[in-house]
């Protein structure tokens, strides 16, 4: 008989086990069917290399990315059985208080490891989960915690997310980065009904990828208790000695469909007898009974585990409903109500108090030097804060935002990174969630498309967590026409976009000044900021200002208003405050010119007061007219100020088309200080 690997708790496993496979049949079987449960994921065939693991965890920095079938790793890290059922029945004592689907879990450190909130995007658990190992690494080497050494990071995924982007930048990033990282690969050789050989060539990601350097490989069964828990306790070691990454890939069968909507039709009765015949628990029966317990013990393990998942189903259906009024609540922070991980008012840190009282020193800058200015600065006071992006290092970033940080702060704090904008920004989601303030870059606006998955997923980490998690960071976005060129790719805006993502501020400077002022509040606040600079802008005359002080912040949603008039209101942002200024001071009559600086949240009563003042009221930017942020103002004001117009609300932005090379198209669509004072007119004449 096989003798049990002596490091693990085997009855514990068991207990395990035979806990989450009772939950999966009670939903599948019953709940289900009367509707407690709606939607339901099992995990039935993967529970005993999670059991196992969960039993490997408890170094101070451990963190587990888990994914969607991961509920035995749950009840293993210490989530209740009356939480698990409570989640998937959506009620008020559920890990995301009814907002997040049943088995998308997130758990602060209750004694073995931090639960990254995980996502219902197939994938993108693996880059936070890069970003959290990273910041191990620099929590250790730069703020000097020695008591982190020996932590890992351990993300789960099935076979089908081989194939993400997320899964192949997570593992550039740990690669190359020798990082903390454990990838345990469930594989059960389906992605809903794909086969894994459409997912990986070959079918078996460990082999494809013994060639890669730095990645140390183990492969093997799931289901086979002694084999199993050899493989996990030597790829544990390997972790824990600090040598690098490493994949462990296991086999298991999925017993159940992708999801209680899948009836597994196209799965063959032989491939279904045979996942039967692999089923774990059978197994580790066989393995436990007589060498560690009886057959009696064992059922009498089985009758207790089902005695406490009815007690746990009992006090779950009387739980509360979450409480309607209360769904808006946790989008961004509450000064009162922080959050129990992520950021550093998690991590009690605190950073000097800002003054809203511009002390102007020194020269004129332009906006790029008085970005760079403030990233000093903030990087000086607050060793939590990191910079990193492709280029940004040695080159000094692109358009030389970063010149000099690297020289001055180090390369552990200013970071060039491979080229992928889903691992630059997953990665900051993890680094947020482990205590630090990341400030990515993206260079170009149009450059964060492959990121929009983990850009929507943080922003609403505070709401689906019911404010446990949150991941502040500042994501800093260069974008806009270029003064003497443009493009569809490099000069691209459509900050409506951001303004839509749930949870995101959405800043964008127009001077030197207030973006000194802005992204000082954005870097020591608590949500997660885009920060965009504007290329036209960085080095243009008129958006130069003095430096305004190091602790001068500008409050978010406050715009300034930069002429004040009686007979129009003009509101605008970005690069076309310089031409709408401009225009103003030729036109001859008393315009009162906004400038909104941040457009979530936007300024409303500021604009709100001036139309009531002026009865008219133009709103110009460089995005498209067609579904612009300029629609949700002009809505604004036809719903909350209608009867003080005299005049239509007119807009004036670009036509629905990219920003062209050609410099005259450019001028075509990019909106002119003749169109400008043309509607200026328009309206004066009303």
């Amino acid at each position: 008989m096989t003798q049990l690997h002596p490091a693990f708790d085997w009855p514990a496993a068991a207990r395990i086990m035979l806990t989450s496979r009772r939950i999966d049949d009670l939903e599948e079987q019953q709940l289900l069917s009367t509707g407690e449960v709606t939607y339901q994921f099992s995990a039935g065939g993967h529970e005993l290399g999670q059991a196992l693991i969960s039993q490997l965890l408890g170094h101070s920095m451990d963190a587990v990315g888990a994914y969607y079938r991961s509920r035995p790793l749950m009840l293993g890290l210490g989530l209740s059985i009356e939480e698990a059922l409570a989640s998937d029945m959506a009620r008020s004592g559920s890990m995301s208080a009814g907002r997040d689907v049943g088995v998308v879990f997130n758990m602060p450190r209750r004694s073995k490891a931090t639960v990254l909130p995980l996502a219902g995007d197939v994938g993108s658990q693996y880059t936070p989960a890069a970003g959290w190992a990273q910041s191990i690494l620099y929590r250790i080497e730069q703020l000097k915690e020695k008591q982190h050494t020996g932590s890992i990071v351990v993300v789960f995924g099935g076979d089908g997310s081989v194939a993400s982007n997320g899964f192949w930048s997570s593992l550039t990033m740990a690669t190359t980065l020798k990082l903390p990282m454990l990838f345990v690969i469930e594989d059960n050789g389906f992605a809903i009904s794909v086969n894994r050989d459409l997912q990986t060539p070959g079918g078996n990601i460990a082999e494809n990828l013994a060639s890669f350097h730095n990645l140390e490989i183990w492969d093997g069964s799931g289901t086979i208790p002694s084999e199993t828990a050899q493989l996990i306790y030597t790829a544990m070691e390997y972790m824990r000695s600090g040598k690098g990454p490493g994949l462990l890939r296991l086999v298991v069968p999925r017993l159940s469909g992708h999801s209680s909507a899948d009836n597994q039709a196209y799965k063959s009765e032989g491939t279904r007898l045979q996942e039967i015949k692999d089923d774990p628990i059978p197994r580790v029966r066989e393995a436990l009974v007589p060498m560690i317990m009886d057959a009696s013990e064992w059922e009498d393990l089985t009758a207790d585990v089902e005695s406490r998942v009815m007690e746990a189903y009992r006090k779950a259906l009387a739980q509360a409903q979450p409480v309607a009024g209360e769904v808006s609540r946790f989008v961004f922070s509450e000064p009162d109500q922080p959050q129990s991980v992520g950021g550093l008012v998690a991590e009690g840190i605190k950073l000097p108090r800002t003054v809203q009282q511009s002390v102007p020193s020194g020269r004129r800058l332009n906006m790029v030097d008085a970005i760079r200015q403030t990233l000093d600065h903030e990087l000086t006071i607050n060793p939590r804060c990191l910079i990193f992006g492709e280029d940004v290092g040695e080159k000094g970033g692109v358009h030389t935002a970063t010149m000099g940080l690297m020289t001055r702060h180090g390369r552990g704090r200013v970071v060039d990174t491979s080229l992928s904008e889903e691992g630059i920004i997953g990665r900051a989601v993890g680094m947020a969630l482990a205590g630090l303030m990341p400030v990515p870059e993206i260079q170009f606006r149009k450059y964060a498309d492959p990121a929009t998955e983990q850009l929507n997923n943080c922003g609403t980490i505070r709401w689906r967590t019911a404010n446990k998690f949150a991941a502040p960071m500042v994501v800093r976005i260069a974008g806009g026409y270029g003064r003497k060129v443009g493009d569809p790719w490099h000069s691209v805006t459509s900050e409506v976009i951001f303004a839509h993502a749930v949870g995101w501020q959405v800043v964008v400077p127009s001077n030197a000044e207030d973006a000194v002022g802005l992204l000082r509040t954005a870097m020591r606040g608590n949500d997660p900021v885009i920060f965009f600079e504007h290329r036209a802008l960085l080095d243009a005359a008129w958006s130069r200002r003095p430096y305004p002080g190091d602790d001068y912040a500008i409050p978010f949603g406050k715009a300034n208003i930069l002429i004040e008039g009686t007979d129009l209101t003009i509101v605008t942002w970005g690069a076309m405050t310089e031409r709408c200024q401009e225009v103003v001071k030729e036109v001859g009559a008393s315009i009162e010119l906004i400038d909104l600086r941040t457009i979530s949240p936007w300024d409303k009563s500021t604009v709100l007061s001036s139309v009531s003042k002026t009865a008219k009221c133009l709103i110009v930017h460089e995005d498209m007219a067609f579904a612009g942020f300029g629609g949700e103002i002009s809505a604004t004001i036809a719903q909350e100020a209608f009867m003080a117009l005299d005049g239509p609300i007119i807009r004036l932005a670009a036509p629905q088309v990219p920003i062209p090379f050609n410099t005259n198209l450019m001028a075509a669509v990019v909106p002119e200080k003749r169109l400008i004072t043309e509607r200026i007119e328009e309206l004066l004449a009303y």
